[in-house]
This record gives structure tokens, C-alpha cells and sequence, in this order.
């Protein structure tokens, strides 16, 4: 079964593809990480047998995809998205698969593919393939308003273990010897393969300021506010750090009014 992966995040990619390489009918062609690669790989290669795809990717929705490329292949959907967001799916009755992924949801998720490949009729294939197109367009048109929604989970490793963790858990980020660590308020921490420059066009503004380079931190995290040399900041934050948080003098402007 030829399949693609649409995964921009390159953990939850590394995640699905080591769960499919364990059922040997699926043959993974490619990992895109983009609408516009994933856009670009369709148009010039035959259609995959099934496609797994990241709902929010860093350039757009990836129901994008299928507005500007209508591929007849089965799709399961992959999401961190809320409530609302799986309810919209249930009610167009589309595929998705709540990250993090488990073994279980996969092999369910392939036997009903399998089954729907082998007993539908061509015609029977093209009249779904079509209504599913037209549900895509339609659940395009109702979050397009919400096109920038920020994310509510980041999924990070724990040990062996994927765990995935609420934003609204997460007290800050921090950057050391080039790793973005992630710490949620009650002081554990995880390494990320993400970058605090993409961690900061995903994670809403209003709840988390860039205070420097090497630090974008939650409101609640924001302990004591001290004046410091030079215009600039000092910051306490929850969790402690034993190095010093300094809000930089340019900033300075930006930080106050993003605490009001």
C-alpha cells in the first residue's frame, strides 16, 4: 500500500512512520512537511494508495492540499486540534487520529482502509473520494476564519514514551547549547526539535511573550518584575531559574504593553 506522510513536526513524523513500518504492506513514499512541497509531490507522481496528514502544518491547513490537488486516495487525518475542532470532524464523518498516535489506532485505522479498497466498487471509490472532497472544502470554508489558531498540545518524548503536553501547562521555553527545552509549571522538563522561532509563530501571543533570544514564557510564569541596567529587565520566573532573565531594552516597550 503506497502511502504518504504530511507531517511538518519531525518527532510526530519520525513517530508515525516507525508505527507503519511495522505492518510490511505499507510502502511510505515520502515525508512532506509542507502544503507546498506535499501540493508539489502530488502533482507530479501518481496518487498514493492512502495518505496520512497533518491537519495544521506550518504554511496552512493541509485541506489546502486537496483544494488545489483533487486526489481520489483515502485520507486519515492527524491532529492536536480541540474539542471543537473533532467534533467538526465526527459530524463530516472523516477519518483523524488524536496524536498521540498508538499502535491500536493505526492497525484500525489500516484495516478499515484495506477493507474499503477491497470491496468498493471503482465508481463506489470515486463517489467517496468525491463526497470526501467536498466535506474537505467544506470543513476549509468553516475554520478559515481560524486558519492562525494556535496550538493547545505539544508533543514531546519522555523516555520511550510520546506525552503530550497543554499549553496551558507549559510555564516557558528555554534555548541551551542549541536544544529548545520546554518546562511546564510543575518543573519537569522536555527537549524539543523545535526551533523558539517556530514555537513562537505557533503558540498564541497573548499567553506567551519572547522575552530574549533564548526565552518565550507563559504569563503565568512571570514571577517578579525588577528593573535593571541599561533600561533593560529583570525577570523571576515559576519555575526558578538560576541564571539571569533579562528583558532586552528594545523590548522593554513590547513586554509591558503585553502585560496589560
Amino acid at each position: 500500500m503506497k502511502t504518504i506522510i504530511i507531517e511538518d513536526e519531525d518527532l510526530a513524523a519520525q513517530h508515525l512512520q516507525s508505527l507503519l513500518r511495522k505492518h510490511p504492506a505499507v510502502e511510505i513514499e515520502a515525508v512532506l512537511p509542507s502544503v507546498a512541497e506535499a501540493v508539489d509531490w502530488l502533482l507530479n507522481n501518481p496518487a498514493p494508495e492512502l495518505i496520512f496528514a497533518d491537519i495544521q502544518l506550518d504554511d496552512g491547513l493541509s485541506f489546502e492540499i486537496f483544494d488545489a490537488v483533487p486526489v481520489r486516495s483515502p485520507i486519515i487525518f492527524t491532529t492536536s486540534f480541540d474539542e471543537y475542532a473533532l467534533q467538526s470532524f465526527a459530524l463530516l464523518s472523516l477519518d483523524y487520529l488524536l496524536k498521540p498516535i498508538q499502535a491500536a489506532d493505526i492497525a484500525r485505522a489500516l484495516e478499515k482502509h484495506t477493507y474499503w479498497l477491497s470491496k468498493a466498487t471503482t465508481q463506489e471509490k470515486v463517489q467517496d473520494s468525491d463526497a470526501q472532497l467536498l466535506k474537505m472544502q467544506q470543513l476549509l470554508e468553516q475554520l478559515a476564519p481560524t486558519q492562525s489558531r494556535y496550538r493547545h498540545r505539544l508533543l514531546v518524548t519522555a523516555g520511550e514514551e510520546l506525552l503530550p503536553v497543554a499549553v496551558d501547562d507549559i510555564a516557558y521555553f528555554y534555548t541551551l547549547h542549541d536544544i529548545v527545552y520546554l518546562v511546564r509549571h510543575d518543573g519537569r522538563k522536555f527537549p524539543l526539535e523545535n526551533k523558539l522561532e517556530q514555537l513562537e509563530k505557533q503558540i498564541d501571543p497573548a499567553l506567551f511573550f519572547r522575552l530574549n533570544r533564548q526565552y518565550l514564557a507563559s504569563l503565568k510564569a512571570i514571577d517578579r518584575i525588577y528593573s535593571y541596567f541599561a533600561g533593560k529587565l529583570k525577570i523571576d520566573l515559576l519555575p526558578p531559574r538560576q541564571e539571569e532573565v533579562l528583558v532586552s531594552r528594545d523590548r522593554v516597550p513590547l513586554f509591558k504593553r503585553w502585560l496589560q
